[in-house]
């Protein structure tokens, strides 16, 4: 049975590899803009040879044929979209969450920006949301000195 997620890769001439086809399944599914581990800890139960390596290297693959874009709102924190239309991102100070926002780039004044060539962009706001699973309190550094985002929608 031929997927969603078959359809797509075959149309962006990527060759649809049962992790490849599961792991743009979860990114299509899941709006919550997940790191290497949360895909990683997602999948591991139903494909338990699935390594962090090969969904690097899926990841990379997807980025470079554009059907993926990274997303880096923390330092050292990359994240992936499988939206890869023009937007933004909120991200949430105290839950973690983060949203999509809808930005009107494409009209953009270019000439406001004499003498440059943009290749790509990025808008990311951070801030406090009003939703009421938000339980108004920082996540706590990890023992690297990170912050710990991984409670994500």
């Amino acid at each position: 049975m031929t997927t969603k997620a078959d359809t797509y890769l075959l149309e962006n001439n990527v060759n649809p590899s049962y992790q490849r086809v599961k792991i743009m399944e979860y990114l299509l599914r899941k709006k919550n803009h997940p790191n290497i581990d949360m895909i990683f800890n997602n999948l591991k139960k139903e494909m338990p040879k699935l390594s962090k390596t090969t969904i690097y290297n899926t990841l990379k693959l997807f980025i470079k044929r554009n059907l993926v874009s990274p997303l880096t709102i923390e330092d050292n924190m990359l994240r992936y979209d499988a939206d890869t239309k023009i937007h933004g991102h909120f991200k949430c100070i105290n839950c973690g969450i983060i949203t999509d926002i809808n930005l009107d780039l494409k009209n953009m004044n270019r000439d406001e920006l004499p003498g440059y060539t943009i290749f790509e962009h990025h808008v990311n706001f951070k801030g406090r949301c009003n939703k009421k699973s938000c339980n108004k309190k920082s996540f706590n550094k990890n023992k690297n000195g990170n912050t710990n985002w991984e409670k994500s929608a």
